[in-house]
């Protein structure tokens, strides 16, 4: 079974979480990486998330991570090579850990910048980072039990966030803020 969809209001331990993974990760395969963010819901402050931390690694070449594999396995995050997403290499929690995906990506790439530019959109944007919670918390009531019908759901919504993000994207020259490597 599945877990449900649930979720939550904002969490101020949410950051602080992220910060002792991301210490972990960073003593662990440092030196293997180019940068690590705190990506997805959680990393938004008022943002309501399902209860996962999402860290983002940027690596300067994603086919040759087998460091950062063996330095994961070794904190407990387990490779998902089944993952059909090949523009990142993905990591779960083991049982016991707190809910965690690791997204391993190639620095500079479309799907790096993507979820950077999106969190950075929300951090800025409060009247569509409310908007995105009021669907979230709609759509995590309709599809409970259905998390794949949840997440495709919420395609609408991240699609016209993500139209906005990058129109302010070119208003303001954004990139990247400073990694929180």
């Amino acid at each position: 079974m599945k877990d449900p969809v649930i979720i939550e209001p904002y969490n101020d331990s949410w950051p602080n979480l992220f910060n002792e993974l991301r210490t972990q990760i960073v003593k662990k395969i440092g030196s293997d990486v180019h940068r690590v963010d705190h990506i997805g819901s959680t990393s938004v402050v008022g943002l309501a998330a399902k209860s996962i931390i999402d860290i983002q690694i940027s690596v300067r070449d994603l086919g040759n991570i087998e460091t950062i594999i063996s330095g994961l396995a070794s904190l407990g995050y387990r490779y998902r090579s089944d993952n059909d997403d090949l523009t990142k290499r993905y990591f779960r929690e083991s049982p016991g850990m707190s809910r965690t995906h690791i997204h391993v990506r190639q620095a500079g790439s479309w799907s790096e910048q993507f979820n950077l530019l999106f969190r950075d959109y929300l951090r800025t944007h409060e009247d569509d980072r409310d908007q995105y919670s009021r669907t979230k918390y709609e759509l995590a009531n309709r599809y409970r039990d259905q998390r794949e019908q949840y997440v495709d759901a919420k395609t609408e919504i991240v699609w016209d966030i993500i139209k906005k993000a990058n129109t302010w994207s070119q208003k303001i020259g954004w990139k990247p803020s400073k990694a929180d490597l």
